[in-house]
């Protein structure tokens, strides 16, 4: 069977299961509660595998891996790694608990109708929306990047109908079935991802004889480095930058939106142990295995697609490069498994995107009472109108490879939306001195930096004369990012030290959820 007749029975059958999941689920999505958050019931499983999906897109399998796996070799494993152990398995024990209680003790359904409550401030409120607004809508865009060049390894189609049909596809079964069917898809999305990551690899390294053979070919490599065995070493060619990478594509999921209200959803204390464990090993295996896999790129530098202006490949392109001559099966998997990473990620930016809107601008603004349905039918319409400008940005974006604006900004919504949310939403759930004037300037705090960044980028502006330190910061949207997040941590507190902080009895009334007494079982804790 040829691998175009085999991709297309694959995609048919896949694109079959989203749409019954779609229909299935919309018993789930008729009030607002349980269109954006399921009815707060789901279980371990469904929100495990919706977290690690929403986290691990396209954008890893096909961009991050090729372009870290390039510059630090296996050394960019550490990244896979951090993303399970800092973006995973901590955050679940850091957030997972503390967000699930104080958000429903709020009633709180996004971010920003967490700040909103929280801290007793509307502006803070529509502040975040906007912010959420502005630097999801790029970063949504960049989830089609890759699939052109994947695509293109089987079918003969223009790149436009690819991004049209994942669009339509993903905006029919978020509609119908709001987070429910989301998360139900992001399971089997998942499952296709663990295994199609484990096909991948192992087909990579037969194709080199197997993991030593493969290993001894990359010692073998100087490249950029300067010296043999940098791209096979234990920390890579360049061990602060790769920190860097690490901080911010694990730390930073703390601050995502479409992240942290996986959390608001769960159903039960068990559930966030569970969910825990599963989160954390399928990260282990999915980003791992990316960054893994990614770190032999240079055995194909021969065939990556060289940029004449800069000199260094095409990111985007080595990943498919190293794929082009497996067999004809995994290129099948291949595809379905980042058509799935792409759609997970998809559903879950613009079901926050378009939650957020309607429920923290919309709703606000309207003078009389808006009933659930009503609610529900606008969320549907700002998920068309978001899955619309995500899909023409990108098709935009393909069309003119010269237009950079679209491409920068895209590297810098990561660290704009940690650095603006991370610390005032991880201090609010712990800490009552927090005060609303914090929570500001940490707001203007992560989009200046990250606007700062974009100028710099767009501009062209050579650094190196701002100083060894600010010159290293703003040398690219990873390191700003970073700073972003760090500086965000150490501002909150610091001007909370200083300001008037909330009343007494409102902070008290807030955090009276963490005091309300359970009665569990003595095999969860022993008896005083």
């Amino acid at each position: 069977m040829s691998k175009e007749v085999l991709c297309a029975i694959m995609l048919v059958v896949f694109f079959a299961v989203m749409i019954y999941v779609g229909f299935y689920s919309r018993k789930h999505a008729s009030d607002v509660d349980g269109f954006v958050l399921g009815g707060r019931g789901v279980g371990p499983w469904l929100t495990a595998f919706a977290f690690g999906t929403s986290y691990f897109s396209a954008v890893i399998f096909v961009g991050y891996a090729g372009q870290f796996g390039w510059n630090f070799g296996l050394a960019s494993t550490w990244a896979g790694l951090g993303n399970a152990f800092i973006g995973s398995l901590l955050a679940w024990n850091v957030l997972g608990r503390r967000t699930r209680v104080m958000t429903q003790h709020l009633d709180a359904k996004t971010m920003p109708d967490f700040f909103g409550k929280r801290f007793d401030s509307v502006p803070l409120k529509v502040a975040a929306s906007i912010i959420v607004f502005i630097f999801l809508i790029p970063y949504t865009a960049s989830l089609y990047n890759g699939l052109s060049s994947l695509f293109g390894l089987v079918f003969d189609i223009p790149y436009w109908v690819v991004i049209a049909v994942m669009a339509v596809l993903t905006g029919f079964y978020v509609i119908f079935g709001g987070y429910m069917a989301t998360a139900i898809n992001d399971f089997i999305q998942g499952i296709i991802m663990l295994f199609g990551i484990c096909a991948v690899i192992g087909s990579v390294l037969a194709e080199n004889g197997g993991l030593l053979e493969a290993a001894k070919s990359l010692c073998a490599v100087t490249g950029d480095a300067g010296w043999k065995g940098a791209y096979a070493s234990f920390l890579g060619p360049d061990p602060l930058a790769l920190l860097f990478v690490v901080m911010l594509t694990s730390l930073g999921t703390w601050g995502l939106p479409q992240m942290v209200g996986k959390f608001y959803a769960i159903k039960s204390e068990k559930d966030i142990h569970k969910g825990t464990v599963i989160s954390t090993v399928f990260a282990i295996i999915v980003a791992g295995g990316c960054y893994f896999l990614g770190g032999f790129g240079r055995l194909y530098s021969d065939k990556v697609i060289i940029n004449e202006a800069t000199g260094k490949p095409l990111f985007d392109t080595i990943v498919p490069t190293m794929l082009s001559t497996l067999p004809s099966a995994v290129i099948a998997v291949v595809i379905v498994l980042v058509l799935s990473a792409s759609m997970s990620t998809l559903s879950s930016l613009v079901l926050t995107s378009s939650s957020t809107f309607t429920l923290d601008v919309i709703k606000p603004a309207v003078k009389q009472e808006m009933s659930d349905k009503k609610q529900v039918s606008i969320m549907r319409s700002f998920i068309v109108f978001f899955i619309l400008i995500s899909a023409v940005i990108a098709i935009f974006k393909d069309a003119h490879p010269e237009v950079t604006f679209i491409a920068q900004m895209m590297g810098v919504s990561w660290g704009a939306l940690a650095g603006a949310f991370l610390a005032p939403f991880m201090y609010g759930l712990y800490w009552k001195g927090i005060t609303k004037l914090s929570v500001a300037v940490c707001f203007i705090w992560g989009c200046a930096i990250a606007v700062l960044q974009l100028i710099v980028t767009l501009g062209g502006i050579d650094v190196a004369g701002w100083g060894t330190v600010l010159g290293y910061i703003f040398k690219s949207s990873i390191n700003s990012g970073v700073v972003a997040m760090a500086g965000g941590l150490i501002i909150v507190p610091v001007i909370s030290m200083f300001t008037k902080k909330q009343s007494e009895g409102e902070v008290q009334k807030i955090f009276a959820c963490y005091d309300e007494k359970v009665v569990i079982s003595k095999k969860s804790s022993l008896q005083e």
